[in-house]
């Protein structure tokens, strides 16, 4: 997109310094008030040019002076010591205990499409920066801030939030995602009462129980949506707080519980990026601003124009019971489907028969691979596929000789037993020798072997979260700098294999962030692979990530977590939603099965670059026992791509249709199949029916019907 005029323009607002940032249909409009205050004076659709001084009627409430304090007015930034009462987003504690700080607006910077405001506290010499970068075409305003020890003694820093977002007083509701193990990523709608909501993890990374996401309306308005999703796969928190005169004060950033940062002088500490912003069109609207960005500035570059790969995961086939020649047959029956990637789970090392015993050591098991690793790998790459591996580098058997040579690498306290969670303890990544050792081991492993993929585990909270060897006052240190290792890590061993596509996942869904994504090309939504439970969990995921980065498995049935059981062609169009995979004894599927699979994978590839790449929109989202459908638009808007499922029969409902959205009105549509042409009006006005035909068989139900339809844009000659 372009724009008339300058991305970020300094104005005055209320005679105050001020300053513009406009984006794709977006502004934010930021001035500085006395006492280092910063208001957002607005925040939404882009009112295009100045129209005067504001984009807000100048009341009380939007002038803050000395006189009066900072409650209830929008701010960019809160700081412990400025006039206000609301949660802070700034903590900072001197040597002499006092934990008040008044900064001074310093100096601004303009450089294309980011500005920078800095402030300072004379007093203690902190000078802190906020960044707003501005990504024009999405929609969007990335920010973080810094803060920097300039003075003469050290500093504490207790808390400093990666943003802090105010919207003028209404009655607002919110949208955030929360779950559990198996039941990630639920979506939650809630009128904001008086007072603080708080989401946040604390164990230690982003969590299946929530996630760092939310978005936000005014009750009764089907429309306007502010939005936020941070960068952090650590502990993390938002507070959402309705103040006394309904504004909505948001604080986002790194969860202080537990945590602080030791700021000698000359240092300085950044925080993870939040990134925002504003959607005319509700949470769909917000969700495609949020896939694009995704698609075009956080996945990794290497892989962005390069669809994620159709994988087979040898798990729910073999579990820890991993076997060369078995494997070389699943390969095989791979291969012959359209499998594009074979992934051998985890069982593939030594001492590795359950979950007792191995993790941390990394080597291949001379009892499972007598002629090496190497025999299956090649095998696999013969078959043309990619071949992948199972690893969760970040934890560590007490069983290992990993832990026997390094019992002190791991995260604990030295009169505190350890917590033991499947097994394992966390390792500390926070310390430079068990970074530089992990990375060593597996820089070995995948320069052995050609491996394309990993998937990169994580199976459990963190407790006993101790670094005793560090200097005291930076132990509380060791929640940031342990993600930061992994961040280190995982970059490091990209760089030395730039082709090597890499699996976030943590127990399922309990690591998908923008801060991993950045790293990572896909993300496990969970480990429930039952096709009725992930539409649910793929509507609610699909709200704060792309689709291109969603993994969904198609499983045996019974489905192994809840025991249902569902057809074939409904488990593929489930997990045909996003990058699909495939776990389970495909070796003993009927001749059927594989032909049925076969052919449902060749589909999926001819619909792959829509589903991956275009514009999702949710049209009827998931219930217990209503249809449900959901449409991507590739991004010329000549195909469209619709899934539409039934999961159980409501008879009696009469007949019902499912509006399209996001195509060409005038432009012509033929569906594959019957070869039936109409127009982009016609779909969006009278659209699709949601009805299937009546089943041939006799005794089949109603439940678990599915369908995709394909409409592809006509040529007009003459």
């Amino acid at each position: 997109m372009s724009l008339d005029g300058p991305v970020i323009t300094r104005t005055t607002c209320a005679g105050r310094p001020a300053w513009l940032l406009r984006s794709a249909g977006h502004a934010m409009l930021l001035s500085a008030a006395d006492g280092g205050a910063v208001v957002l004076d607005h925040w939404g659709g882009d009112g295009g040019p100045l129209g005067g001084d504001s984009y807000l009627p100048h009341t009380p409430w939007n002038r803050p002076s000395q006189a009066h304090f900072l409650d209830g007015v929008p701010l960019a930034h809160s700081v412990h010591g400025d006039r206000s009462f609301k949660e802070p987003g700034l903590v900072v504690v001197r040597e002499d205990g006092s934990s008040i700080t008044r900064l001074s607006l310093r100096e601004d910077h303009v450089e294309d499409d980011v500005l920078r405001l800095v402030f300072e506290d004379a007093a203690s010499g902190l000078v802190v920066e906020h960044r707003f970068a501005v990504s024009v075409g999405h929609g969007i305003v990335v920010r973080d801030v810094q803060v920097e020890n300039r003075g003469v003694l050290p500093l504490r820093v207790e808390r400093v939030a990666s943003a802090v977002l105010g919207l003028p007083p209404a009655r607002y509701e919110s949208w955030t995602l929360h779950g559990r193990w198996g039941d990630e990523y639920r979506l939650t709608r809630r009128d904001l009462p008086p007072g603080k909501v708080v989401l946040d993890s604390r164990r230690g990374f982003t969590s299946h129980e929530a996630n760092p996401w939310f978005a936000v309306g005014r009750v009764g308005e089907h429309g306007p949506v502010w939005f936020g999703a941070l960068a952090w796969s650590g502990n993390w928190s938002i507070v959402l707080e309705t103040e006394r005169n309904e504004a909505l004060h948001v604080v986002a950033g790194v969860n202080p519980f537990d945590s602080a940062w030791h700021l000698e002088p000359g240092e300085d500490f950044r925080t993870p990026p939040l990134v925002c912003g504003y959607a005319e069109d509700g949470l769909d609207g917000a969700a495609r601003l949020l896939h694009r960005y995704q698609r075009d500035r956080v996945l990794p570059a290497r892989h962005r124009d390069t669809p994620p790969p159709v994988h087979y995961n040898t798990w729910l086939a073999t579990s820890f019971d991993v076997e060369v020649g078995h494997q070389v047959e699943l390969a095989a029956r791979a291969a012959e489907l359209g499998v594009e990637l074979f992934v051998v789970d985890d069982g593939w090392f030594a001492a590795r028969t359950d979950d007792h015993a191995g993790l941390g050591d990394w080597v291949v098991d001379p009892a499972k691979f007598p002629r090496g690793l190497g025999e299956l790998v090649d095998e696999v790459h013969r078959l043309g596929m990619g071949f992948g591996i199972w690893l969760e580098p970040e934890m560590v058997n007490p069983d290992s000789d990993l832990h026997r040579a390094h019992p002190d690498w791991v995260l604990h306290l030295p009169d505190r037993e350890t917590t033991l969670s499947r097994n394992q303890l966390v390792l500390n990544f926070a310390r430079e020798d068990v970074r530089e050792g992990v990375f060593t081991r597996l820089r070995a492993l995948l320069a052995e072997h050609r491996i394309d993929f990993v998937k990169w585990d994580h199976n459990r909270p963190y407790t006993e979260v101790g670094w005793p060897q560090a200097p005291r006052e930076r132990r509380r240190e060791v929640w940031v700098r342990h993600v930061r290792g992994v961040y280190e890590v995982i970059g490091r061993l990209r760089a030395e294999f730039p082709d090597l596509m890499i699996e976030t996942c943590a127990g399922g869904g309990g690591r998908a962030d923008l801060g991993i994504l950045g790293l990572a090309d896909l993300a496990q939504v969970s480990d429930n692979t039952d096709p009725s439970d992930r539409l649910r969990i793929q509507h609610g995921f699909s709200r704060a990530y792309a689709p291109r980065a969603m993994v969904g498995w198609v499983a045996d049935a019974p489905e192994p977590t809840t025991g249902r059981t569902s057809p074939l062609e409904f488990r593929f169009h489930v997990a045909m939603q996003g990058v699909l995979g495939i776990s389970g004894d495909i070796l003993s599927w009927s001749e059927d099965e594989r032909a049925r699979a076969s052919a449902l994978i060749a589909e999926y590839k001819r619909v792959r670059p829509t589903v991956q790449d275009g514009d999702q929109h949710w049209l009827v989202p998931p219930t217990a026992d209503e249809p449900c459908a959901v449409q991507y638009v590739s991004r010329d808007r000549r195909e469209v791509v619709v899934f539409v499922y039934q999961v159980r029969g409501v008879p009696g409902e009469g007949p019902r249709r499912i509006r399209l959205r996001g195509l060409v009105p005038e432009r012509r549509y033929r569906r594959s199949g019957d070869g039936l042409v109409t127009t982009g009006a016609a779909l969006m006005a009278a659209g699709v029916p949601s009805a299937f035909p009546p089943p041939v068989a006799p005794g089949h139900t109603e439940d678990w019907r599915s369908r995709i339809e394909v409409w592809q844009a006509v040529e007009v000659t003459g």
